[in-house]
């Protein structure tokens, strides 16, 4: 697993350092909001951007895991660095998340969207709950932040990161309420991409497609 993460985390950042542009020194500074920052790739999302010396406001389910992580960041030397817990299956959510990001930080420079859901227990994962609920979670949610954090970044000419999965490529067996939702995320960040190009707002789009994970043979690579 930890081979696989390391991978994961080197792809989302090869995106920003292959472009010979790139300057490290622009994340200092930078307002970011991060999902999913608790655990596994936002984690070490989050140490990256603490280092470079963004301002943070994070963002996950588990309220515990959360402070842990704001304590590492502010070690690392993120100036500041500012937690919110979410459960992003409520509709209300999103809107409470990004408005406590804007009144902390007051703008947007970065959203990383990296947050994920699978069925809840005792939902079966292809009844019509279960879909809905990995709807909301990992469709809806996305869209209902973007919307509402865009204008702040284009304000700033932010960047949108959008951390997905292969499973909105190539669809597996038994993920096919999960496979649904990536696949119109992917769609829908893609449309997205065009409409601003076309409107001529200077917000970036970057999607980050991440490959199946294969826990066993993961194990087997740290041994």
């Amino acid at each position: 697993m930890k081979v696989l993460l390391l991978t994961g985390l080197g792809a989302l950042f090869f995106t920003y350092y292959w472009a010979d542009n790139f300057d490290p020194a622009s994340l200092q500074g930078a307002r970011v909001l991060l999902t999913g920052a608790s655990a596994g790739i936002g984690e070490e999302l989050a140490y990256h951007y603490a280092r470079l010396g963004s301002h943070l406001v994070l963002t996950a389910h588990t309220e515990a895991f959360l402070q842990k992580v704001v304590g590492n960041c502010r070690k690392l030397g993120a100036p500041k660095v500012f937690f919110i817990a979410a459960d992003m299956a409520s509709r209300e959510v999103p809107e409470l998340v990004v408005q406590f990001a804007l009144d902390k930080l007051g703008g947007l420079d970065y959203l990383v969207l990296n947050h994920l859901g699978a069925a809840p227990a005792g939902t079966r994962a292809h009844s019509a709950p279960g879909t809905r609920w990995l709807m909301q979670v990992n469709l809806l949610s996305y869209v209902q932040l973007t919307s509402l954090a865009l204008p702040s970044l284009t304000d700033s000419k932010g960047s949108l990161v959008v951390v997905s999965s292969l499973l909105g490529r190539v669809p597996a067996s038994f993920s096919s309420p999960y496979s649904a939702a990536k696949f119109a995320l992917d769609s829908f960040f893609g449309a997205l991409q065009r409409e601003l190009r076309v409107q001529d707002v200077n917000v970036a789009i970057t999607r980050c497609v991440l490959g199946l994970q294969d826990r066993a043979s993961a194990k087997e690579g740290v041994r």
